[in-house]
């Protein structure tokens, strides 16, 4: 049984950790929503890059990539309300994939694995890009944790500490953008955004600080994806939304523990 999901599992558990701390910089910009949006950019990805024969990573992360510095340049402005905006914009991209995918004769396209995801097709030889990717991105998490958590409480508060908020908007759209295309194999394009939240609102009332809420939220992940899988294995049922389940599981027995705990307090 190990060796054939330790791939699955690795995978999976480095996308976890990674969407960790995003997913909570997200939750405490309640800027939620925007994954949901770039995750849904992802099928548009898809369609173009069959329909112009390029690799279909490569289209996926120039759509996500295009759709990021577009949002950052025209969030916050007073004429676009945000959460319109980007309700605009992931419908209208999920529609524009469906449609293009479908207009492509003599090509057969698996729309479930992109739209729930196969972790299990992963084998050892997606692994070292893979994990490339994710080291690069958790990188540049570390080297800028603390801007990014100044920038997500209070904006103006961290352009007077003399930060470049833009730039670190924008820096970190690209970055959820290229996790979001690699977490397109774990959980496909529709729960991508739940595997970024879910782990983080877990982590929300146990956690004392920033830090504390990345870990916890990254090791929720990490148990999520080990779920899944085990999910998968034993009783066949998909991986990708068995991930989203049991971390919504873990996320109802910590609100439940939480209410007890106050009940009795």
């Amino acid at each position: 049984m190990w060796e054939l999901l330790w791939p699955a599992w690795l995978g999976g558990s480095l996308v976890a950790l990674v969407a960790a701390p995003l997913g909570c910089l997200l939750v405490w910009r309640r800027l939620a929503y925007f994954g949901d949006s770039l995750s849904h950019a992802t099928l548009l990805g898809v369609g173009l890059s069959i329909w112009l024969h390029v690799p279909v990573w490569g289209g996926i992360v120039t759509v996500c990539v295009l759709l990021a510095l577009l949002l950052a340049s025209v969030l916050g402005r007073p004429q676009l309300p945000s959460d319109a905006l980007l309700s605009l914009l992931s419908a209208s991209t999920l529609s524009a994939g469906l449609v293009v995918i479908s207009q492509q004769q003599g090509v057969r396209v698996d729309l479930l694995s992109f739209l729930f995801g196969d972790l299990l097709s992963l084998n050892s030889q997606d692994l070292p890009l893979l994990v490339m990717v994710l080291i690069g991105v958790l990188g540049v998490l570390a080297f800028c944790w603390r801007d990014f958590v100044l920038t997500a409480i209070d904006e103006d508060l961290a352009a007077v500490e003399g930060l470049p908020v833009l730039r670190l908007r924008v820096l970190l759209l690209l970055l959820l953008a290229l996790v979001i295309t690699v977490a397109m194999k774990v959980v496909g394009s529709l729960l991508i955004t739940a595997l970024l939240v879910i782990p983080s609102l877990v982590a929300r009332p146990l956690a004392c600080n920033p830090h504390g809420m990345a870990l916890l939220a990254a090791f929720t992940g990490m148990i999520a994806v080990s779920g899944g899988l085990l999910s998968s294995f034993y009783w066949d049922t998909p991986v990708g939304p068995s991930i989203v389940l049991v971390a919504a599981l873990l996320f109802i027995l910590v609100q439940l523990a939480t209410l007890i705990k106050l009940r009795m307090a």
